[in-house]
């Protein structure tokens, strides 16, 4: 079939540019919306994708990737998300070795370059829908929709929603889908375009080379697969049934990577699922998909989480909040009505094609398939937003036919859309570069989101303002009565003011919310060894330990509880289990250089002292403890060596400068003792002891000073 230009495409007020120019100026734009946001730092789930994934480090087998999800953890566990796609953390892996660390820049730098070539690549993706697929004599692809595909393309480049994939790094995940999804669609475009020689078998190659990519899609998010649904909207019956084997094969291939089933979540994750009855969980579902669609439209509140209270659901048929779900399937229908029955077959063509681009790559998120562990995800949306400004672009060139006399205004509005993108886009960007800033951002959208408060809080408190961080911890416990994280988190701040009795409060109810929180039985062991209930203590701490085998930081805090029982045995039994669980548990084997020096066991403690200062050599508090010991066990040459290492680490040490001065006192080096016992008072003068020693080495210089002649 001959294929003309798209009728209303002329009629678009875009200047018509070549496809060079038509990139250029798409990339441009999309850099112009998110530049600001490549110095930012790793926010909120950029900590346990990145930050704490030792999938990232170059000491962890590349194999290990292959094994274990997007956040670290091997998917055979149960607490694993199951959310395979080792292709995006293969590049969190390249970032890390080519900037040679955890720098947050060289991560910010790629994701926003891929954004660009995303949103140049749709003018070719845009062009295909709108105008339908031919090509020249040379096999050059035609645009039939120029200034349609451009129109769309610049939406796409410059829509707000975007931002999160953009800005938070994780969002990589959506950025290379994305882009293997277009690679994947315009591959199998290819296979339409015989060559000159007309061979099928050029066309085999293509349908080939769009499953592969489409297996890459799926590798690195699960909606990739989604580009073989709208694949399947033409194509030969041979193409059809190898993208249908295809297709098939990777769905049973992911299934089998699964291993122990789909992840469990629970109500906070996403409360409609949970709902009492089937219709009261479609009609929150499409609820949903209302918000969804509203971001689309207006992206101004945009939040970084919408989940714990932030949309309460929807319980009964009087709720005015139905009226928004009569709204979308009004526009649904009304917009499949005009894609099946409209006598104008390039409408009927854009159109259809626009509500599946539209449709089908959220479908994943939908609910409808599975249970997705969120309310709204304003990155899943990446994908989706495309059909989105396909329709958006759509609408322009159709106003623009049917309102001549208002073009003018069409344009403007059409400008003026663009540059409030342009700039909300800006600002979402610059509030994306900090946790602060995003997370207070969240207040406006959802004050009734728990979450929101509690990540404020752990913001406020991380940056040492724990008097505001209470309040809003506070407020997320009042919000939603059952988040243990805030009990715990609030509990722990209250621990360190001293206020005991309410600590003990919140973090029992804590574990008795979730009895498997580890975190919340160690911490509640503490404060009731503050309150010196010990035996209870004790009991926290092995249940800390039997929902975390591996919990050095427990037997840490166990060991002291079996310090301050003088249980001593079982306080070095205690500490040494951590020492093999965390090698480098500096406090753990300090501990135990202490313990042994104040029960007289030098020679074992002087063994302890060496053995931790082989695994952390740079240690001042280890060197410190070890040359107190050597210098009881009269090496006075070797723990002057410790002392004065601890101090090239730690120059301001009263104590280190305070007992290398007894150490030079006892060795007869009295000048030397003179000038550390003076560091150590100007340091700390309230320093116990110092004072009278100081004072005795006076006496005694003022009693050699007369004995000389």
């Amino acid at each position: 079939m001959t294929l003309s230009e798209v009728h209303w495409d002329r009629l678009i007020p875009l200047p018509k540019l070549s496809p060079l120019q038509a990139k250029v100026t798409v990339i441009v734009v999309a850099l112009l919306c998110f530049i600001n946001s490549y110095n930012g730092d790793f926010v909120f789930d950029d900590s346990e994708a990145i930050v704490n994934n030792k999938d990232l480090r170059p000491t962890t087998p590349l194999g290990n990737l292959w094994r274990n999800d997007f956040w670290g953890s091997n998917l055979s566990s149960n607490s694993s998300h199951k959310s395979y796609r080792p292709l995006t953390v293969v590049t969190f892996r390249l970032n890390y070795l080519l900037v040679g660390g955890l720098h947050p820049v060289g991560f910010h730098v790629l994701n926003i370059l891929l954004h660009a070539v995303i949103s140049a690549l749709m003018i070719d993706m845009f062009a295909i829908l709108t105008g339908g697929l031919s090509y020249d004599e040379k096999g050059r692809m035609q645009n039939h929709a120029p200034k349609t595909s451009l129109l769309a393309a610049l939406f796409f480049a410059t829509h707000p929603v975007h931002t999160e994939s953009v800005a938070g790094i994780v969002g990589r995940a959506d950025l290379l889908c994305a882009l293997f999804f277009q690679l994947s669609f315009l591959a199998y475009c290819k296979a339409f375009n015989k060559g000159s020689d007309g061979d099928d078998r050029f066309s085999v190659q293509w349908v080939v080379a769009s499953l592969l990519l489409c297996a890459a899609a799926m590798l690195c998010k699960e909606q990739g697969i989604t580009v073989l649904m709208s694949d399947f909207q033409t194509g030969l019956p041979t193409r059809l049934v190898l993208m249908l084997l295809g297709g098939l094969s990777m769905l049973y291939a992911r299934w089998k990577i699964m291993g122990t089933g789909p992840p469990a979540f629970t109500e906070v994750d996403n409360p409609a699922s949970f709902a009492e009855n089937i219709f009261l969980r479609i009609v929150n579902y499409n609820y949903y998909y209302c918000l969804n669609a509203w971001l689309l439209v207006c992206p101004w509140w945009l939040c970084f989480d919408w989940s714990m209270g932030c949309v309460p659901l929807i319980k009964s048929a009087a709720d005015w909040r139905m009226i928004w779900l009569l709204l979308l399937w009004c526009i649904l229908l009304g917009l499949i009505n005009q894609a099946l029955c409209s006598p104008d077959i390039q409408r009927r063509r854009t159109l259809t094609l626009a509500l599946v681009l539209l449709v089908v790559p959220f479908l994943p998120a939908s609910n409808i398939f599975f249970r997705v562990g969120f309310v709204i995800a304003e990155r899943v949306l990446y994908l989706s937003s495309a059909g989105y400004c396909l329709l958006l672009a759509y609408s322009v060139g159709w106003c623009c036919s049917h309102w001549a006399k208002y073009r003018k205004l069409v344009c403007v509005s059409m400008l003026a859309l663009l540059c409030v993108y342009v700039l909300r886009c800006a600002l979402r960007s610059h509030q994306w570069r900090s946790e602060k800033t995003l997370f207070t951002s969240a207040l406006s959208v959802c004050p009734l989101n728990a979450k929101v408060h509690y990540n404020v809080g752990k913001n406020l408190a991380d940056r040492g303002n724990t008097t505001a961080a209470v309040v809003f911890y506070r407020e997320a416990v009042r919000l939603h009565p059952t988040y243990v994280h805030a009990m715990n988190n609030l509990g722990n701040i209250l621990k360190e003011r001293n206020a005991l009795v309410e600590a003990e409060e919140l973090l029992s109810k804590a574990v008795s919310i979730q009895p498997d929180f580890a975190a919340a039985w160690m911490n509640l062991g503490i404060v009731q060894n503050s309150l010196q209930k010990f035996e209870e203590a004790e009991h926290s701490y092995w249940n800390a330990i039997r929902f975390r085998k591996k919990y050095p930081d427990c037997y840490y805090n166990l060991g002291r509880l079996y310090a301050d029982q003088n249980r001593h045995v079982d306080a070095l039994n205690a500490w040494r289990n951590a020492t093999m669980l965390k090698p480098d548990h500096s406090l753990a084997w300090n501990n135990m250089v202490i313990l042994l020096d104040n029960t007289g066991n030098l020679g074992q403690a002087e063994a302890i002292g060496r053995e931790a200062l082989r695994i952390v050599p740079n240690d001042h508090t280890i060197m410190f403890s070890l040359a107190n010991v050597l210098g009881k066990l009269q090496k006075y040459k070797e723990s002057e060596g410790f002392f004065l290492n601890a101090l090239k680490i730690n120059p301001k040490a009263a104590s280190c400068h305070g007992n290398l001065a007894v150490l030079y006192h006892r060795w007869g080096k009295l000048e030397q003792a003179k000038k550390h016992y003076e560091l150590s008072l100007k340091l700390d003068p309230e320093a116990p002891g110092t004072q009278d020693n100081y004072n005795m080495l006076r006496r005694k210089l003022d009693q050699l000073k007369r004995q000389t002649p």
